[in-house]
Protein backbone atom coordinates (compact mmCIF):
# COMPACT_ATOMS: atom_id res chain seq x y z
CA UNK A 1 0.00 0.00 0.00
CA UNK A 2 1.67 3.42 -0.84
CA UNK A 3 2.08 5.95 1.13
CA UNK A 4 1.69 9.70 1.35
CA UNK A 5 3.96 12.84 2.23
CA UNK A 6 3.37 14.41 5.30
CA UNK A 7 1.88 17.84 3.99
CA UNK A 8 0.42 20.55 5.14
CA UNK A 9 -3.02 19.42 5.51
CA UNK A 10 -1.98 16.40 7.54
CA UNK A 11 0.06 18.13 9.62
CA UNK A 12 -2.51 20.63 10.71
CA UNK A 13 -4.89 18.06 11.74
CA UNK A 14 -2.22 16.07 13.86
CA UNK A 15 -1.66 19.50 15.34
CA UNK A 16 -5.32 19.93 16.36
CA UNK A 17 -5.50 17.00 18.48
CA UNK A 18 -1.86 17.07 20.31
CA UNK A 19 -0.50 19.41 23.04
CA UNK A 20 1.25 22.46 21.80
CA UNK A 21 4.67 21.70 22.39
CA UNK A 22 3.72 17.85 20.57
CA UNK A 23 4.66 18.82 17.53
CA UNK A 24 7.79 20.89 16.36
CA UNK A 25 9.74 21.06 13.14
CA UNK A 26 13.00 18.89 12.60
CA UNK A 27 16.67 19.93 13.36
CA UNK A 28 19.64 18.70 12.09
CA UNK A 29 20.26 16.38 14.37
CA UNK A 30 17.16 14.51 14.00
CA UNK A 31 18.37 13.87 10.43
CA UNK A 32 22.00 12.45 10.72
CA UNK A 33 23.08 9.68 12.20
CA UNK A 34 26.60 9.28 14.00
CA UNK A 35 28.84 7.78 10.71
CA UNK A 36 27.63 10.66 8.72
CA UNK A 37 26.77 8.29 5.97
CA UNK A 38 22.93 9.24 5.90
CA UNK A 39 20.75 12.45 6.53
CA UNK A 40 17.25 11.88 6.31
CA UNK A 41 13.85 13.77 5.80
CA UNK A 42 10.99 14.80 7.73
CA UNK A 43 8.00 16.91 7.66
CA UNK A 44 7.98 17.27 11.56
CA UNK A 45 8.70 16.13 14.33
CA UNK A 46 6.20 14.74 16.84
CA UNK A 47 7.30 14.78 20.84
CA UNK A 48 4.80 13.17 22.89
CA UNK A 49 4.84 12.53 26.69
CA UNK A 50 2.43 9.82 27.22
CA UNK A 51 1.55 6.61 25.35
CA UNK A 52 -1.90 7.96 24.72
CA UNK A 53 -0.19 11.01 22.66
CA UNK A 54 1.48 8.42 20.86
CA UNK A 55 -1.49 6.33 20.22
CA UNK A 56 -3.05 9.77 19.22
CA UNK A 57 -0.53 10.36 16.59
CA UNK A 58 -0.39 6.89 15.04
CA UNK A 59 -3.85 6.99 14.55
CA UNK A 60 -3.64 10.06 12.83
CA UNK A 61 -0.58 8.31 10.54
CA UNK A 62 -2.55 5.45 9.94
CA UNK A 63 -5.43 6.92 8.71
CA UNK A 64 -3.36 9.53 6.19
CA UNK A 65 -0.93 6.64 5.06
CA UNK A 66 1.86 8.29 6.69
CA UNK A 67 5.18 6.84 7.45
CA UNK A 68 6.13 7.37 10.87
CA UNK A 69 10.13 7.09 11.89
CA UNK A 70 10.45 6.33 15.76
CA UNK A 71 13.51 8.18 16.84
CA UNK A 72 15.44 7.77 20.49
CA UNK A 73 18.91 8.84 21.52
CA UNK A 74 19.44 8.67 16.99
CA UNK A 75 22.82 6.22 18.55
CA UNK A 76 21.98 3.83 15.70
CA UNK A 77 24.88 2.72 13.24
CA UNK A 78 22.50 1.18 10.70
CA UNK A 79 20.34 3.65 10.01
CA UNK A 80 17.62 2.53 11.38
CA UNK A 81 16.18 5.97 12.80
CA UNK A 82 17.03 7.60 9.39
CA UNK A 83 14.48 7.58 6.40
CA UNK A 84 16.57 9.32 3.00
CA UNK A 85 13.80 8.89 0.32
CA UNK A 86 10.23 7.91 -0.32
CA UNK A 87 7.07 10.04 1.13
CA UNK A 88 8.29 12.41 3.29
CA UNK A 89 7.65 10.94 7.11
CA UNK A 90 6.58 12.26 10.19
CA UNK A 91 9.17 11.72 13.19
CA UNK A 92 7.98 10.40 16.33
CA UNK A 93 10.38 11.00 19.14
CA UNK A 94 10.77 9.84 22.77
CA UNK A 95 12.52 12.30 24.11
CA UNK A 96 9.42 13.87 26.56
CA UNK A 97 9.15 10.54 27.42
CA UNK A 98 11.36 10.76 30.15
CA UNK A 99 10.15 9.41 33.38
CA UNK A 100 11.15 6.46 36.17
CA UNK A 101 7.63 5.63 37.10
CA UNK A 102 9.20 2.97 39.51
CA UNK A 103 12.07 1.89 41.12
CA UNK A 104 11.57 -0.87 43.32
CA UNK A 105 15.14 -2.37 44.66
CA UNK A 106 13.41 -5.13 46.52
CA UNK A 107 11.94 -6.18 43.46
CA UNK A 108 15.13 -5.30 41.37
CA UNK A 109 12.86 -3.77 38.77
CA UNK A 110 12.59 -0.42 37.64
CA UNK A 111 9.63 1.00 35.13
CA UNK A 112 11.25 3.60 32.49
CA UNK A 113 10.32 5.65 29.70
CA UNK A 114 11.21 4.78 26.32
CA UNK A 115 12.93 8.40 26.28
CA UNK A 116 14.89 7.65 29.58
CA UNK A 117 18.58 8.09 28.86
CA UNK A 118 21.02 4.59 29.83
CA UNK A 119 23.44 6.41 31.85
CA UNK A 120 20.43 8.11 33.63
CA UNK A 121 18.72 4.62 34.43
CA UNK A 122 22.24 3.25 35.44
CA UNK A 123 22.28 6.46 37.65
CA UNK A 124 19.44 5.44 39.24
CA UNK A 125 20.07 1.74 39.57
CA UNK A 126 23.40 3.06 41.83
CA UNK A 127 20.99 4.99 43.89
CA UNK A 128 19.37 2.26 45.33
CA UNK A 129 22.29 -0.07 45.90
CA UNK A 130 21.92 -1.59 42.37
CA UNK A 131 23.18 -1.89 38.97
CA UNK A 132 21.76 -1.96 35.53
CA UNK A 133 23.64 -3.76 33.51
CA UNK A 134 23.79 -2.69 30.21
CA UNK A 135 26.47 -0.63 29.08
CA UNK A 136 27.99 0.91 25.65
CA UNK A 137 29.62 3.75 24.52
CA UNK A 138 27.13 5.92 23.66
CA UNK A 139 25.26 5.78 27.13
CA UNK A 140 24.99 9.37 27.34
CA UNK A 141 22.58 9.71 24.69
CA UNK A 142 21.67 6.41 24.01
CA UNK A 143 17.19 5.93 24.82
CA UNK A 144 15.90 3.00 26.16
CA UNK A 145 13.29 2.93 23.61
CA UNK A 146 16.10 2.97 20.84
CA UNK A 147 17.84 0.56 23.12
CA UNK A 148 15.37 -2.07 22.93
CA UNK A 149 14.23 -1.27 19.86
CA UNK A 150 17.36 -2.71 18.15
CA UNK A 151 18.21 -5.30 21.30
CA UNK A 152 21.72 -3.33 22.25
CA UNK A 153 24.37 -5.20 23.33
CA UNK A 154 27.60 -3.93 24.89
CA UNK A 155 30.02 -3.90 27.01
CA UNK A 156 28.57 -6.44 29.89
CA UNK A 157 26.90 -9.38 27.28
CA UNK A 158 29.03 -11.82 28.57
CA UNK A 159 27.97 -11.93 31.99
CA UNK A 160 24.55 -10.10 32.34
CA UNK A 161 23.21 -10.34 28.21
CA UNK A 162 21.82 -7.92 25.61
CA UNK A 163 18.91 -5.66 27.14
CA UNK A 164 16.94 -8.14 25.72
CA UNK A 165 17.84 -9.97 28.72
CA UNK A 166 16.89 -7.08 31.25
CA UNK A 167 13.45 -6.74 29.93
CA UNK A 168 10.48 -8.42 32.26
CA UNK A 169 7.44 -5.90 30.57
CA UNK A 170 6.87 -3.60 27.98
CA UNK A 171 4.37 -0.79 27.28
CA UNK A 172 4.10 -0.95 23.00
CA UNK A 173 1.69 1.23 21.14
CA UNK A 174 0.18 -0.67 18.17
CA UNK A 175 0.50 1.02 14.70
CA UNK A 176 -3.50 1.76 14.67
CA UNK A 177 -3.22 3.06 18.52
CA UNK A 178 -4.06 -0.05 20.67
CA UNK A 179 -2.00 -0.32 23.62
CA UNK A 180 -0.30 -3.58 25.14
CA UNK A 181 -0.22 -2.51 28.68
CA UNK A 182 2.19 -5.13 29.49
CA UNK A 183 4.49 -3.35 32.20
CA UNK A 184 4.20 -6.46 34.04
CA UNK A 185 7.39 -6.91 37.34
CA UNK A 186 7.48 -10.74 37.04
CA UNK A 187 10.05 -13.33 36.26
CA UNK A 188 7.29 -16.18 35.22
CA UNK A 189 4.74 -15.82 33.79
CA UNK A 190 3.66 -18.29 30.92
CA UNK A 191 -0.10 -16.80 30.59
CA UNK A 192 -0.12 -17.27 26.54
CA UNK A 193 2.55 -16.06 24.19
CA UNK A 194 5.93 -13.53 25.23
CA UNK A 195 4.80 -10.52 22.93
CA UNK A 196 7.88 -8.71 24.61
CA UNK A 197 10.70 -10.50 22.75
CA UNK A 198 8.57 -10.04 19.39
CA UNK A 199 8.85 -5.62 19.35
CA UNK A 200 12.69 -5.82 21.37
CA UNK A 201 14.66 -6.24 17.92
CA UNK A 202 11.89 -5.22 15.92
CA UNK A 203 13.37 -1.56 15.20
CA UNK A 204 9.83 0.55 14.61
CA UNK A 205 8.85 -1.52 12.26
CA UNK A 206 6.19 -3.60 14.69
CA UNK A 207 5.42 -0.50 17.04
CA UNK A 208 6.71 1.91 19.27
CA UNK A 209 7.83 1.16 22.58
CA UNK A 210 6.64 3.60 25.13
CA UNK A 211 7.81 2.35 28.48
CA UNK A 212 9.72 -0.55 30.03
CA UNK A 213 9.99 -2.86 33.07
CA UNK A 214 13.20 -3.68 33.53
CA UNK A 215 15.38 -5.77 35.83
CA UNK A 216 18.27 -4.34 38.08
CA UNK A 217 21.35 -6.96 39.33
CA UNK A 218 23.07 -6.60 42.85
CA UNK A 219 26.13 -4.99 41.94
CA UNK A 220 29.28 -6.97 42.50
CA UNK A 221 31.14 -5.92 45.98
CA UNK A 222 34.54 -6.05 44.00
CA UNK A 223 35.68 -4.90 40.98
CA UNK A 224 38.65 -5.11 38.82
CA UNK A 225 40.36 -5.24 35.16
CA UNK A 226 43.49 -6.12 33.54
CA UNK A 227 44.81 -5.45 30.02
CA UNK A 228 46.78 -8.43 28.90
CA UNK A 229 49.06 -9.35 26.09
CA UNK A 230 48.27 -11.86 23.69
CA UNK A 231 50.22 -13.85 21.06
CA UNK A 232 47.19 -13.86 19.12
CA UNK A 233 43.52 -13.97 18.99
CA UNK A 234 42.95 -18.21 19.18
CA UNK A 235 45.16 -17.35 22.36
CA UNK A 236 42.97 -14.92 23.75
CA UNK A 237 40.20 -17.29 23.32
CA UNK A 238 42.09 -19.93 25.24
CA UNK A 239 42.51 -17.25 27.87
CA UNK A 240 39.08 -16.74 28.25
CA UNK A 241 38.29 -20.15 28.44
CA UNK A 242 41.18 -20.44 31.66
CA UNK A 243 38.91 -16.88 33.34
CA UNK A 244 35.79 -18.55 33.28
CA UNK A 245 37.08 -22.07 34.38
CA UNK A 246 38.56 -20.15 37.81
CA UNK A 247 36.10 -17.22 38.60
CA UNK A 248 32.48 -18.33 36.37
CA UNK A 249 30.33 -15.40 36.25
CA UNK A 250 32.99 -13.25 38.17
CA UNK A 251 34.02 -12.29 34.54
CA UNK A 252 32.35 -9.60 33.97
CA UNK A 253 33.78 -8.48 30.26
CA UNK A 254 36.23 -10.22 28.13
CA UNK A 255 37.19 -7.68 25.04
CA UNK A 256 39.75 -8.28 22.57
CA UNK A 257 41.74 -4.97 21.17
CA UNK A 258 43.59 -4.89 17.95
CA UNK A 259 46.98 -3.52 17.84
CA UNK A 260 45.74 -1.10 15.30
CA UNK A 261 43.02 0.02 17.45
CA UNK A 262 45.54 1.06 19.89
CA UNK A 263 48.14 2.86 16.89
CA UNK A 264 44.56 4.72 16.28
CA UNK A 265 43.75 6.00 19.60
CA UNK A 266 47.48 7.12 19.66
CA UNK A 267 46.95 9.15 16.24
CA UNK A 268 43.77 10.43 17.11
CA UNK A 269 43.45 10.97 20.94
CA UNK A 270 46.56 11.34 22.15
CA UNK A 271 46.04 12.12 25.56
CA UNK A 272 44.49 9.47 26.62
CA UNK A 273 47.02 7.13 28.20
CA UNK A 274 48.49 3.82 27.24
CA UNK A 275 49.52 0.88 29.19
CA UNK A 276 52.19 -0.26 27.15
CA UNK A 277 54.94 1.63 25.04
CA UNK A 278 54.74 0.05 21.93
CA UNK A 279 51.11 -1.39 20.77
CA UNK A 280 51.20 -4.91 21.11
CA UNK A 281 49.54 -6.70 18.13
CA UNK A 282 46.81 -7.95 20.15
CA UNK A 283 45.68 -7.07 23.87
CA UNK A 284 42.42 -8.59 26.03
CA UNK A 285 40.56 -6.47 28.67
CA UNK A 286 39.61 -8.73 31.30
CA UNK A 287 37.09 -7.14 33.71
CA UNK A 288 36.30 -8.82 36.72
CA UNK A 289 33.00 -8.62 39.44
CA UNK A 290 33.53 -10.73 42.69
CA UNK A 291 32.12 -10.81 46.07
CA UNK A 292 33.23 -9.91 49.12
CA UNK A 293 35.83 -11.36 50.44
CA UNK A 294 37.93 -11.41 47.26
CA UNK A 295 40.59 -9.53 45.81
CA UNK A 296 39.83 -8.39 42.19
CA UNK A 297 43.91 -7.97 41.66
CA UNK A 298 45.21 -11.02 43.78
CA UNK A 299 42.73 -13.48 40.91
CA UNK A 300 43.75 -11.30 37.91
CA UNK A 301 48.08 -12.11 38.97
CA UNK A 302 47.18 -15.52 39.70
CA UNK A 303 45.33 -15.72 36.29
CA UNK A 304 48.12 -13.68 34.42
CA UNK A 305 50.66 -15.99 36.02
CA UNK A 306 48.85 -19.33 34.80
CA UNK A 307 48.09 -17.84 31.22
CA UNK A 308 51.68 -16.90 30.90
CA UNK A 309 52.52 -20.56 32.18
CA UNK A 310 50.83 -21.39 29.20
CA UNK A 311 52.20 -19.42 26.84
CA UNK A 312 48.75 -16.90 26.33
CA UNK A 313 49.71 -13.96 28.07
CA UNK A 314 53.24 -12.48 27.19
CA UNK A 315 52.61 -9.27 29.24
CA UNK A 316 49.97 -7.23 30.89
CA UNK A 317 49.04 -4.67 33.49
CA UNK A 318 46.93 -4.98 36.36
CA UNK A 319 44.74 -1.98 37.86
CA UNK A 320 45.73 -1.40 41.07
CA UNK A 321 41.99 0.81 41.98
CA UNK A 322 39.12 1.78 40.37
CA UNK A 323 40.93 5.05 38.95
CA UNK A 324 42.86 2.76 36.77
CA UNK A 325 40.02 0.32 36.11
CA UNK A 326 38.26 3.39 34.66
CA UNK A 327 41.43 4.27 32.57
CA UNK A 328 41.49 0.97 30.65
CA UNK A 329 37.90 1.00 30.05
CA UNK A 330 38.09 4.43 28.91
CA UNK A 331 40.52 3.62 26.38
CA UNK A 332 38.38 0.51 24.86
CA UNK A 333 35.23 3.05 24.84
CA UNK A 334 37.33 5.19 22.62
CA UNK A 335 38.16 3.09 19.62
CA UNK A 336 34.82 3.86 17.92
CA UNK A 337 35.53 7.29 18.54
CA UNK A 338 39.17 6.95 16.89
CA UNK A 339 37.83 4.94 14.15
CA UNK A 340 35.08 7.86 13.80
CA UNK A 341 37.93 10.08 13.36
CA UNK A 342 40.20 7.86 10.97
CA UNK A 343 36.98 7.50 8.67
CA UNK A 344 36.55 3.62 7.58
CA UNK A 345 35.44 2.34 4.49
CA UNK A 346 33.02 -0.11 5.86
CA UNK A 347 32.31 -1.13 9.10
CA UNK A 348 31.26 -4.59 10.15
CA UNK A 349 29.12 -5.80 13.38
CA UNK A 350 29.44 -9.66 13.05
CA UNK A 351 29.03 -12.43 15.60
CA UNK A 352 30.44 -15.94 15.33
CA UNK A 353 30.48 -19.12 17.17
CA UNK A 354 33.36 -18.57 19.64
CA UNK A 355 35.18 -22.02 18.38
CA UNK A 356 35.08 -20.04 14.75
CA UNK A 357 36.67 -16.77 16.22
CA UNK A 358 39.98 -17.35 15.49
CA UNK A 359 39.28 -18.53 11.88
CA UNK A 360 37.46 -15.69 10.89
CA UNK A 361 40.01 -13.22 11.84
CA UNK A 362 42.71 -14.47 9.80
CA UNK A 363 40.38 -15.29 6.57
CA UNK A 364 38.34 -11.97 6.84
CA UNK A 365 42.25 -10.49 7.19
CA UNK A 366 43.45 -12.73 4.83
CA UNK A 367 40.38 -11.69 1.98
CA UNK A 368 40.47 -7.80 2.55
CA UNK A 369 44.22 -8.13 2.00
CA UNK A 370 43.68 -9.45 -0.96
CA UNK A 371 41.04 -6.38 -2.52
CA UNK A 372 44.19 -3.90 -1.45
CA UNK A 373 46.48 -2.37 0.99
CA UNK A 374 43.40 -1.68 3.42
CA UNK A 375 44.03 -1.48 6.83
CA UNK A 376 41.84 -3.17 9.49
CA UNK A 377 40.78 -2.32 13.55
CA UNK A 378 39.16 -5.70 14.71
CA UNK A 379 38.32 -5.67 17.83
CA UNK A 380 34.89 -6.10 20.78
CA UNK A 381 33.44 -8.64 23.09
CA UNK A 382 35.21 -11.73 22.60
CA UNK A 383 33.82 -12.93 25.26
CA UNK A 384 30.19 -13.00 23.27
CA UNK A 385 31.30 -13.82 20.08
CA UNK A 386 30.98 -10.15 18.38
CA UNK A 387 33.18 -8.57 16.70
CA UNK A 388 33.66 -5.34 15.15
CA UNK A 389 35.91 -5.55 11.88
CA UNK A 390 36.36 -2.13 10.06
CA UNK A 391 38.13 -1.28 7.21
CA UNK A 392 40.39 1.46 6.66
CA UNK A 393 42.17 3.19 3.62
CA UNK A 394 45.76 2.75 3.11
CA UNK A 395 47.77 5.20 5.74
CA UNK A 396 48.21 8.40 4.41
CA UNK A 397 44.75 8.23 1.76
CA UNK A 398 41.29 9.30 2.05
CA UNK A 399 38.24 7.39 3.30
CA UNK A 400 36.56 8.81 0.00
CA UNK A 401 38.85 7.92 -2.43
CA UNK A 402 38.10 4.10 -1.83
CA UNK A 403 34.01 4.53 -1.24
CA UNK A 404 33.43 2.86 -4.60
CA UNK A 405 35.05 -0.56 -2.90
CA UNK A 406 32.60 -0.40 0.00
CA UNK A 407 29.56 -2.60 -1.28
CA UNK A 408 32.86 -4.94 -2.16
CA UNK A 409 34.49 -4.74 1.26
CA UNK A 410 31.29 -5.02 2.82
CA UNK A 411 30.18 -8.20 0.67
CA UNK A 412 33.57 -9.98 0.93
CA UNK A 413 34.08 -9.58 4.88
CA UNK A 414 30.32 -11.42 5.37
CA UNK A 415 30.96 -13.63 3.34
CA UNK A 416 33.11 -15.02 5.59
CA UNK A 417 31.17 -14.73 8.42
CA UNK A 418 28.33 -17.01 6.36
CA UNK A 419 30.94 -19.65 5.68
CA UNK A 420 31.52 -20.15 9.43
CA UNK A 421 27.79 -20.04 10.69
CA UNK A 422 27.63 -16.63 11.92
CA UNK A 423 25.42 -12.79 11.67
CA UNK A 424 25.79 -10.06 9.87
CA UNK A 425 24.13 -8.32 12.32
CA UNK A 426 25.51 -8.84 15.97
CA UNK A 427 24.18 -6.02 18.17
CA UNK A 428 23.53 -3.20 15.63
CA UNK A 429 20.67 -4.53 14.34
CA UNK A 430 20.17 -4.04 10.19
CA UNK A 431 18.17 -1.10 9.57
CA UNK A 432 18.28 -0.13 6.29
CA UNK A 433 22.18 -0.22 5.94
CA UNK A 434 21.22 -4.50 6.13
CA UNK A 435 17.91 -4.99 4.39
CA UNK A 436 19.84 -6.68 1.46
CA UNK A 437 22.02 -8.90 3.88
CA UNK A 438 18.90 -10.07 5.62
CA UNK A 439 17.54 -11.16 2.51
CA UNK A 440 20.97 -12.54 1.27
CA UNK A 441 22.00 -14.57 4.63
CA UNK A 442 18.26 -14.68 5.78
CA UNK A 443 16.30 -17.95 6.56
CA UNK A 444 13.62 -18.07 4.06
CA UNK A 445 11.20 -19.47 5.94
CA UNK A 446 12.27 -16.70 9.02
CA UNK A 447 11.61 -14.36 6.42
CA UNK A 448 8.03 -14.94 5.48
CA UNK A 449 7.35 -15.30 9.19
CA UNK A 450 8.81 -11.39 9.35
CA UNK A 451 6.69 -10.61 6.78
CA UNK A 452 3.38 -12.27 8.36
CA UNK A 453 4.20 -10.60 11.75
CA UNK A 454 4.44 -6.83 9.41
CA UNK A 455 1.45 -7.35 8.14
CA UNK A 456 -0.84 -8.43 10.98
CA UNK A 457 0.32 -5.43 13.16
CA UNK A 458 1.23 -2.71 10.28
CA UNK A 459 -0.92 -3.61 7.34
CA UNK A 460 -0.43 -0.25 6.14
CA UNK A 461 3.29 -0.36 6.41
CA UNK A 462 3.66 3.42 8.20
CA UNK A 463 6.07 1.86 11.04
CA UNK A 464 9.54 2.63 9.84
CA UNK A 465 8.95 1.71 6.35
CA UNK A 466 12.24 0.93 4.62
CA UNK A 467 13.58 -0.42 7.74
CA UNK A 468 14.68 -4.18 7.94
CA UNK A 469 12.34 -5.63 5.63
CA UNK A 470 12.92 -4.70 1.86
CA UNK A 471 9.45 -3.50 0.62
Amino acid sequence: MALNPAGPEFLAHLAEQLPEAALRPPEERDLSEPRGRYFGQAAAVACPRTPEEVAVILRVAQAGQVGVVPYGGGTGLVGGQVMTEGPLPLLISSERMTRLRAVEPAGNVMIAEAGCILADVQAAAEGVGRLFPVSLGSEGSARIGGLLATNAGGTGVLRWGNMREQVLGLEVVLADGRVIHGLKRLRKDNLGYDLRHLFVGSEGTLGFISAASLRMVSRPARSGAAMLVVPSPAAALELLALAQARLGEGVSGFELISGMGLRFLAEKLPDLRQPFDAPPEWVVLVDLGLPAGLSPEAELEALFEQAAEGGLALDGVIAQNEVQRAQFWALREAIPEANRLIGSVSSHDVSLPLEALPAFIGAALAAVARLGAFRVNCFGHLGDGNLHFNVFAPEGETRAAYDGQRRQVMDTVHEEVAKLGGSVSAEHGVGRLKTADLERYGDPVSLAVMRGLKELLDPAGIMNPGAVLLP
